[in-house]
């Protein structure tokens, strides 16, 4: 399922240095909240959950069940365990929760992770009940203006090119029965500023999929960049904007179909 093999120190230098702060992600908590429409009784399935930096926020704005599935155990030992979080090994195509048992599914930077996505579409039809979304958090080929790797890395475009399109995506989950219901896209806001993000640019770059795709050169290319800036006194308001896109499955009428 992962381009990076998630061990500890991966998984270390992932949440030290790729998860957001809490107030960071006020836009992502209006924008779920829209379209789940949670109350207590909820159950969200969290699709390559990582260090759980959603599971936790979700289970903390909407006071929901959360199953947190990982497939590596570096990532899931980093999850917190409370009664309202459930974590379990598995991937987007063996989910190990009942058919029609999930309010809504949660996938966080996963689509470029997934080798079939077409088993991982079936599998989402049947865990979820009649009408739950599909919640995607991605940054989408074309669609990366906003991300802010992209602005000091211009060469990660290039692996994000090969990721599935949102076309790709929405004509693979139609096949298993899925319709687009909405396509968006969300700021999220660090709570820092560039003179921290380059302190953490080697961690990042460890834990990070199109970072570990740059060449050294290309790397420290775009270093240098961000030291500039720095230089330059530049501490702007970092943020970065990623693609929600929505899918939900049709009422059940037997058999999924196109």
């Amino acid at each position: 399922m992962a381009r990076i093999s998630y061990d500890e120190r991966t998984a270390a230098a992932y949440k030290a240095a790729r998860e957001l702060p809490r107030a960071g992600l006020l836009e992502w908590r209006e924008a779920v909240g829209r379209h789940l429409r949670p109350t207590p009784e909820t159950t969200v399935v969290d699709v390559g959950a990582g260090t759980g930096q959603f599971a936790t926020a979700f289970r903390d704005w909407f006071d929901v069940r959360v199953v947190a599935v990982e497939p590596a155990a570096a990532m899931r030992r980093q999850i917190p365990r409370t009664d309202s979080i459930h974590v379990v090994a598995g991937d987007a195509t063996a989910i190990p929760v009942a058919d029609a048992s999930a309010d809504a599914a949660w996938l966080s930077l996963v689509v470029h992770h997934i080798a079939d996505l077409e088993a991982a579409a079936g599998e989402l039809r049947r865990i979820l009940r009649p009408g739950a979304p599909v919640l995607i958090r991605q940054g989408f080929p074309g669609r990366v203006d906003g991300v802010e790797l992209v602005r000091w890395f211009p060469e990660t475009a290039r692996v994000v090119d090969s990721y599935p399109t949102v076309e790709e995506v929405c004509d693979t989950f139609a096949a298993a029965g899925f319709r687009r219901d909405a396509l968006e896209q969300v700021v999220e806001r660090y709570g820092s500023g560039l003179a921290s993000f380059l302190a953490a640019l080697d961690t990042f770059r460890a834990a990070d999929t199109t970072m570990r795709s740059l060449t050294d050169d290309e790397y420290e290319r775009g270093k240098a960049r961000v030291r500039r800036a720095v230089g330059a006194g530049l501490e702007d308001a970092r943020s970065n904007r990623l693609d929600l896109l929505v899918l939900r499955p049709a009422t059940r009428t037997g058999r999924a179909g196109p």
